[in-house]
């Protein structure tokens, strides 16, 4: 099964700085990023929901100090909330 990934302008925007800071992360950006869209529980994308007021938030690592954000899986549809340090939530 893939997933439909969906990326409002919000996320695109936060994509195209994250991308521009760090061009070399890349081809690891784009390998998250098809794991998710093939199998969002992969064990190497490291997915867990996060808690207390991110609740309904689940987080995949592009690396041990990036990550993407995105809403909790709905059917088939994967909503990009962020991209960015594992500490920061938008």
């Amino acid at each position: 099964m893939t997933y439909n990934l969906i990326a409002p302008d919000s996320y695109r925007k936060r994509e195209k700085k994250f991308l521009k800071q760090h061009p070399e992360l890349l081809k690891q950006y784009g390998k998250t990023l098809k794991l998710l869209q093939n199998n969002p529980f992969h064990p190497s994308l490291k997915s867990h929901h996060l808690k207390g007021r991110h609740k309904g938030i689940s987080s995949v690592s592009i690396n041990k100090s990036y990550r993407i954000t995105h809403t909790s899986i709905k059917n088939e549809d994967i909503i990009l909330i962020d991209v960015g340090k594992h500490e920061a939530v938008y």
